[in-house]
């Protein structure tokens, strides 16, 4: 099975050892991916904007996901989210969860992990 790694150039990616995306088995695996921005709102948009151009290289989309994982070490801003993650995904909504947890800097305020068909 051929493998495909996406990298992004993070600085993260070399410091903890991963890459943004990974093609796999028919499917894409976007890891947990956070934005920069001061609040939720932008740190979700650019959060997605980052996983859009990995998918893109992937070869794949939004409209082909299949499940995301969106953490948040406060969650009572998600739903400040929401219209944005309705826009994304539109008519093709993935399986989901969101899980309150801390994340690797107290600065980022949500972090997005998505599955994608290839």
């Amino acid at each position: 099975m051929a493998i495909k790694r996406i990298h992004t150039g993070s600085p993260f990616e070399a410091k903890i050892g991963y890459c943004r995306a990974v093609v796999a088995g028919g499917f894409v695996h976007v890891a947990g991916t956070v934005g920069q921005g001061g609040d939720v709102v932008e740190q979700c948009r650019a959060a997605l904007e980052t996983i859009e151009k990995a998918l893109k290289e992937a070869g794949s989309s939004f409209e082909k996901a299949v499940r995301v994982n969106y953490y948040l070490p406060d969650a009572a801003e998600f739903e400040a989210c929401w219209p944005i993650l309705t826009e994304v995904f539109g008519a093709n909504p993935p399986a989901a969860t969101m899980v309150e947890c801390n994340l690797i800097d107290p600065k980022y305020r949500i972090e997005i992990e998505l599955t994608c068909l290839a």
